[in-house]
């Protein structure tokens, strides 16, 4: 695997994220009064500048970094400390986020003599939603009260609009007098002969009357709802080793990442938002997906996904929401743009793929965790979103699912690919609503089947017989009306006019995922996924490169998307397509390996690995980190091994195939039916794997897919 330099996204940028919290600053640790910087709290920026200086000057930042998932520490000099005399004094920055803000300033003096020097803090908050301060664009705001409080030392910032009330308390925490004037804290600091001395800012949104506590000055976790979901997470998570230390890194990384971005939502607690510093949020599919690739590393994370969707189905018929009766929420902000209904986001249902997502995940979970008692409690939920697909997901009743948007600010495009101009022709032309796009189909089918077995097992056995039955009648349906035997792959979509939308695509790695191709077509449309125009070298592109409409660092028109690689091995694998896995799992940990941490951003380029690009480049806004990025990688291993948990049957099925590069993996702590076992693979001479299990008694089975099998039938 070649490196280049590490890159970060967005390499101006640190984040600190806790729950619904996210502190945004420069590289050096300060918030400069630039988009996006600042302190943000249920996506409104409470502090968007605090400017520092120490009698006159403005300290030099010289190593910051973050600290433990929730902090942030900064070191700064005061003076050139090589010359003499010098003050020899430094300032300490530590940040602590949670629900509020605890910044503590400590100079440090390593002079024999005392100083005496005068701390000013320049304060601002413009109560800007996050998509405003990501954008620049302002699509609400107002004037900001500013009241000093001299008692209390408490700076308090309020901004209402439209019954919107929000503020900040800004306290200051110091051994001397406090003053406020022109928009700036003034506080002086003694500080004795090798000593230090120290102010504290505390900031505490309040919101609605309702203020939220700033975290304890620790770099150890605080013990808040999202700091005990990140260490819930971190004892639970598998531990990966490898001789191929990319691989190893790239784990790590990933669920590092994992225990980082919980909402900790008293329904969900350890349900991952879908990414920072964009996706601060509820984003249901995300959300559930994620936490389904991740399930080798722990099931937790899916538990509590299906319930904070549970929770949030639609009530009525509202059509700026997108909202009908029984279909999982898409999205929901807390923003002011939100809050105030100028976007339809502080609720918004407007997605197709959650709901059959739901059904999968739920099938998923119990395969993993035999857990009957928590099926049986989503199974209304589920029942929910299996009528709202029956009513509202194929309205003209041809057999397929067709997505359409009836709220004037909601998204054109409500399946996996939901940006504007995801869904074109052949001639790269936008395709008009609505649309039957094939993921889709094949989401439904999985949904299908994975919804019999649960409630045949939750003691509905004739109900699960006839969802059977509905999902190979689809698959008959779907085959006839896709798949383009020209191209040896299925149609992106069904256009409003029931003709195919014959654009080469990657929805056909979702297809494969699901098991809706038939076992005779899946080497054709393995061959497809990975030919030249399709495979970046680094991962599968959205749309060809040969496609009119192509364009390298688009969303969705030919970029690459770790999260599909994750969906896409685990097809690959299912198929038992093991030189086109191989291919893939290099590309995307080789891409890994390319950025700082081995951390894969939520887009890359779709530029071609070659000699040209020896680097794949960014989509511009991407997250990072991203969930359903990091448990991409979780998904490639879990596919490298062919795993499938049978949880109610005691059993773990196996099926391994390790490429060259990578000749060992060692897995400390899989769960499977509430039982861990170890697993050892080592790859042997001639490609053959040897398998060592140790732990609870459960049976671990070499055995290969159904679909793998057969496959292996029809090759000799």
């Amino acid at each position: 695997m070649s490196r280049v330099r590490d890159l970060r996204v967005r390499p101006d940028l640190l984040y600190v994220a806790s729950g619904w919290s996210t502190l945004v600053t420069d590289v050096r640790g300060r918030i400069t009064g630039a988009d996006p910087q600042g302190f943000f709290a249920d996506n409104t920026r409470v502090l968007s500048v605090e400017r520092l200086t120490v009698d006159g000057r403005e300290p030099v930042p010289f190593s910051t970094a973050n600290v433990a998932g929730h902090a942030q520490l900064s070191y700064a000099a005061l003076d050139d400390g090589d010359t003499l005399p010098s003050r020899a004094a430094y300032l300490l920055v530590e940040r602590f986020v949670g629900e509020g803000l605890r910044t503590r300033l400590t100079v440090v003096s390593y002079t024999p003599t005392p100083l005496e020097l005068e701390l000013r803090v320049h304060l601002a908050a413009d109560f800007a939603d996050t998509s405003e301060a990501e954008t620049g664009r302002r699509a609400q705001s107002g004037p900001v009260d500013a009241r000093w409080n001299p008692r209390d030392r408490e700076l308090r910032l309020t901004y209402r609009r439209g019954g919107l009330d929000r503020a900040v308390a800004i306290g200051v925490r110091a051994d001397a007098p406090v003053r406020y004037l022109d928009d700036t804290l003034v506080v002086g600091i003694a500080v004795p002969p090798r000593g230090s001395g120290r102010v504290e800012l505390v900031v505490e949104p309040v919101f609605d009357g309702r203020r939220l506590a700033a975290p304890p000055a620790t770099f150890a976790e605080p013990g808040d709802g999202a700091s005990l979901a990140r260490a819930r997470l971190a004892r639970e998570l598998t531990r990966l080793g490898s001789s191929n230390f990319d691989v190893t890194a790239a784990w790590r990384c990933a669920v590092d990442d994992l225990t980082v971005l919980p909402l900790g939502e008293p329904a969900g607690p350890t349900a991952p938002m879908a990414g920072l510093p964009i996706y601060q949020e509820i984003f249901g599919r995300d959300t559930m997906t994620a936490s389904w690739q991740a399930l080798l590393a722990g099931p937790t994370m899916l538990a509590d996904s299906l319930r904070l969707n549970a929770r949030h189905l639609g009530r009525r018929v509202d059509d700026w929401r997108d909202e009908e009766p029984g279909k999982p929420l898409h999205e929901a902000r807390r923003g002011p743009v939100s809050a105030l209904g100028l976007d339809p986001f502080s609720g918004y249902y407007g997605d197709w793929s959650t709901a059959p997502d739901f059904l999968i995940f739920l099938g998923q979970f119990f395969a993993w965790t035999g857990d009957l008692d928590t099926v049986r409690d989503l199974l209304p939920a589920a029942r929910r979103a299996l009528d709202w697909i029956d009513r509202y997901g194929d309205l003209d009743r041809d057999g397929f699912l067709e997505y359409h948007c009836r709220s004037r600010a909601g998204l054109k495009n409500q399946g996996w690919k939901d940006s504007d101009t995801a869904i074109v022709d052949e001639h790269g032309e936008v395709v008009p609503n609505p649309i039957a796009s094939s993921e889709l189909q094949a989401y439904w089918y999985a949904a299908l089947r994975h919804a019999a077995v649960v409630f045949a097992a939750a003691g509905h056995p004739a109900f699960g017989a006839r969802l059977v039955r509905r999902a190979a009648a689809l698959r008959r349906r779907f085959h006839r009306a896709f798949w383009m035997p020209d191209q040896g792959c299925h149609a992106m979509a069904l256009g409003p006019d029931k003709r195919q939308v014959r654009s080469v695509n990657s929805n056909d790695g979702h297809l494969l995922a699901t098991g809706i191709v038939p076992t005779r077509l899946a080497p054709l449309v393995a061959d497809r996924l990975l030919a030249t125009d399709m495979f970046s070298g680094w991962g599968v592109r959205t749309l060809s490169s040969t496609h009119p409409a192509y364009d390298p660092f688009s969303y969705h028109r030919g970029s690459v998307w770790p999260v599909e690689a994750g969906t896409i091995g685990l097809g690959l694998a299912r198929y038992g397509c093991w030189a086109h896995l191989h291919r893939l799992a290099e590309g995307m940990f080789a891409a890994a390996a390319l950025f700082a941490e081995h951390r894969l951003p939520e887009v890359l380029s779709g530029l071609p690995r070659d000699d040209a690009h020896p680097h794949p480049g960014v989509y511009p806004n991407s997250c990072s980190p991203q969930a359903w990025s990091a448990s991409a990688v979780v998904a490639l291993i879990q596919a490298l091994l062919a795993l499938r948990p049978a949880a109610p049957l005691r059993t773990i099925f196996v099926d391994p195939h390790l490429p060259e590069w990578l000749p060992d993996l060692v897995l400390e702590g899989v769960q499977v039916g509430g039982r861990t076992v170890d697993l050892t693979v080592r790859r042997g001479r001639g490609g053959r794997t040897s398998l060592r299990a140790r732990g609870d008694r459960i049976a671990v089975v070499r055995r290969p897919t159904l679909q793998a099998a057969s496959a292996r039938r029809h090759r000799t």
